[in-house]
């Protein structure tokens, strides 16, 4: 039994040590592989870098980037969450050209990058971004004018029409496998803008040019204007679709900033969105957005959040809405029904009949209907969207009925 009574992690497999690390934080699996050479060993192994989340780690620099792209992240990384420098005293630059495009070429699996508070001003566009992303977060970030664009300078233009020229007749039968290759360098798939105040109209028209841009959320983005929306709207044109055709999947929400100058972008939607399946409005945005909804032929999937809405405003805005398959409700306050006064003798006649119907049925029916309604807080509005939409499926999540005092 003696020698049971020491235990050291020296006799632990690896695997099972790398299940314990796993659980550190960034900053404490650096400090780990200061322990011994093992340690060392084992704390650059890929499996511990997939996701790396820096925003808990305040002093973060371009150094200590630069530390970590060199001695730990390589083609493990999958994930990327960043703090910039935007709300820091220290200020400065934060993410170099150069640090990008080394980590473009050692993190070639790198899927998903959120950036937080970070100024990309310096920055001249986001072709500088590594190829391989599919999701691109900003929240709170500033943005140059020219970020989203694609239009390369002259010299680089230059320079690869030449390459393209010379490398033609032994590449062509080669060429025709990769139809799926992205010409532009960017293949971003979902793009999520959560308060950006520096996000205009140009720059939603210049994610028309983005090829795979299939989900695109826009959230307290408080300088896109209808006029923009509907500028980018996929429409047909002259040369076919125009404006973000392959978007899927497209949200606008107000939530914050009350006072702030009223823009309604999602009146834009009136103009109609062809292909756009799913649709997200929150806060301020709901009203007017359900407004425009029955604009959308293709729309399957409603999401409403963050807003207080009537019965009688969701019934009508849901009328022209016969092809909806999904209508979800989230963190939704609904207001009472309000039913008119009846007159005193339709009053004495429906209440003959109400009685009359009670007697028919029997108290069993009523008991089971009061059960039904008061497990269910919204009895009418499921009736009445059953009848109008019956393919369609509701999903109440968090939503509250507003009580009058009155």
């Amino acid at each position: 039994m003696d020698e049971f009574k020491v235990c050291n992690l020296d006799y632990f497999p690896e695997n099972i040590l790398i299940d314990v690390l796993s659980y550190l934080s960034v900053r404490e699996l650096v400090r780990a592989g200061r322990v011994c050479k093992r340690w060392k060993r084992l704390v650059k192994d890929q499996r511990l870098w997939r996701t790396v989340d820096l925003t808990a780690w305040k002093g973060v620099t371009s150094r200590i980037l630069w530390v970590l792209l060199r001695q730990y992240l390589g083609c493990g990384l999958r994930c990327l969450h960043l703090r910039g420098l935007l709300l820091s005293a220290r200020g400065g630059t934060f993410l170099s050209e150069s640090w990008l495009k080394a980590l473009s070429t050692k993190c070639p699996r790198l899927s998903k990058l959120c950036l937080l508070h970070a100024d990309l001003r310096s920055l001249p566009t986001c072709q500088i971004l590594p190829r391989s992303l599919r999701v691109l977060e900003l929240r709170g970030c500033e943005l140059p004018r020219s970020f989203f664009s694609q239009s390369p300078a002259p010299a680089t233009r230059d320079r690869a029409e030449a390459t393209s020229s010379v490398g033609a007749p032994q590449q062509g039968g080669g060429q025709k496998g990769k139809g799926l290759a992205c010409p532009s360098g960017i293949c971003v798939e979902r793009l999520v803008l959560n308060n950006v105040p520096s996000f205009t109209d140009q720059h939603l028209q210049n994610l028309a040019s983005w090829e795979r841009l299939s989900r695109l959320e826009l959230r307290d983005t408080f300088r896109v204007t209808a006029n923009g929306l509907r500028s980018c709207a996929a429409k047909e044109g002259l040369s076919g679709l125009e404006g973000l055709s392959r978007l899927k999947y497209l949200e606008i929400g107000i939530t914050g900033r009350h006072g702030y100058q009223l823009q309604m972008a999602s009146l834009g939607l009136g103009a109609g969105w062809l292909g756009l399946e799913e649709l997200s409005l929150g806060g301020k945005e709901v009203g007017p957005g359900l407004l425009c909804a029955s604009r959308l032929k293709d729309l399957k999937c409603l999401h409403l959040w963050a807003c207080t809405l009537s019965e009688l405003q969701i019934v009508r805005s849901c009328r022209m809405l016969r092809g909806l398959r999904q209508l979800e409700f989230l963190d939704v306050v609904f207001q009472p029904r309000q039913s008119p006064p009846a007159e005193e003798g339709q009053g004495q006649e429906g209440g003959e009949e109400q009685q009359n119907g009670e007697e028919g049925t029997g108290g069993e029916g009523n008991e089971e209907n009061k059960a039904l309604e008061g497990a269910d807080p919204f009895p009418s509005l499921r009736r009445s969207l059953a009848v109008l939409l019956p393919s369609c499926s509701l999903v109440f999540t968090n939503c509250s009925v507003q009580i009058n005092v009155d």
